[in-house]
């Protein structure tokens, strides 16, 4: 008498999962604070508030890591891009003035290989760790036929919180203000579709060889993980008034310094002042990519940009590389008439 059809035979091994979560709570548990109530398992994450708030304001950012997760693949590397869904989200909240409190992954695959997804879990608790918020829950969702062999998809969001006094939002900006850039570790999660498109499909370079103009396996550098900058922010915010701060993602420095700035003001940026990590020539020459698109398509170089009153600005920078960020005076806030709201100089 044949057996009946069962989950398994549909393509989805529940002890799997089971086993997956059994690995996650240990790394999950490291990232706990205080706020936290309970802990992996449940149906839903329980957070509470810092005490000692007056108005406390909860902060939102969600996203995902986009077509690097092809090199990790390619690769079959999966640790680091973890830690990059976590810094796209937290370093967007952390903009905002906020401290994240939580965070929340959403990993989705064809068949769940258990080894692949706790690679990528720890890489998320260890960017928890990095921010200094806790790996609150999350969601592992087996989707027979959906996914290619070995791939998978990541999203994710953290919440946090800030005083409604103490916002930051960019309507302080002013002329004069000193533009600080903090340096970028590289691509961080952007751009991978022209990258990939220029060094493995026109140029034709292997991940795995050592490049030159990189000194190191292309592979490394595509896959250096963002750069979470919360600590150094939350420490910024406390040696010093600070007008705006910018996560350069998606659209570069053209597309999002403008979101942080009133309508009044524009920036100018000099670009001999910061140094970009080789990456991103090797891009431009390997495909003849123009100025223009490389700078709307990356960030590069600078993955986080701030506008600080000049009384401020020699404090703050002190405090941020205390932190272990690389940073440098970039340009000046200047009164905006006409023309793009950003000027590369």
């Amino acid at each position: 008498m044949s057996s009946g059809l069962s989950y398994r035979d549909a393509g989805v091994d529940i002890d799997a999962g089971d086993e997956l979560v059994r690995r996650i709570k240990p790394l999950a548990e490291r990232t706990r604070i205080p706020e936290q109530l309970g802990g992996i398992g449940g149906f839903a994450g329980l957070c509470g508030l810092p005490l000692g708030m007056k108005e406390p304001v909860l902060v939102s950012g969600t996203d995902g890591v986009g077509t690097k997760l092809k090199v990790a693949f390619l690769a079959n590397r999966h640790h680091t891009v973890g830690i990059d869904l976590v810094a796209m989200c937290v370093n967007d909240v952390a903009t905002t003035g906020a401290r994240p409190l939580f965070f929340l992954d959403y990993f989705a695959t064809g068949k769940l290989e258990v080894e692949q997804a706790a690679k990528v879990i720890e890489g998320i608790a260890e960017g928890c760790s990095q921010a200094g918020c806790s790996l609150l829950g999350g969601e592992t969702a087996e989707l027979p036929g959906f996914y290619g062999g070995g791939e998978y998809d990541l999203a994710g969001f953290a919440v946090g919180v800030v005083e409604k006094s103490a916002i930051v939002d960019g309507k302080k900006v002013s002329a004069g203000d000193v533009v600080l850039g903090v340096s970028s570790s590289g691509l961080h999660s952007n751009g991978y579709s022209l990258a990939r498109k220029a060094l493995l499909e026109r140029a034709g370079l292997s991940l795995e060889a050592v490049h030159p103009a990189l000194g190191e396996p292309l592979v490394d550098a595509l896959l250096r993980p963002t750069r979470i900058y919360v600590k150094a922010i939350l420490a910024a915010l406390a040696a010093g008034e600070v007008h705006s701060l910018c996560h350069v993602t998606g659209g570069g420095l053209p597309e999002n310094l403008p979101r942080v700035l009133p309508a009044n003001v524009a920036l100018e940026l000099d670009t001999t002042r910061w140094k970009r990590p080789p990456i991103f020539d090797l891009i431009k020459q390997s495909a003849n990519v123009e100025d223009s698109e490389m700078y709307r398509t990356f960030n590069m170089g600078l993955g986080l940009v701030m506008c600080v009153p000049e009384r401020d600005a020699d404090a703050v920078q002190r405090t941020l590389e205390g932190a272990g960020e690389t940073v440098q005076r970039v340009g000046r806030a200047v009164s905006y008439t006409a023309g793009p709201r950003v000027i590369l100089k």
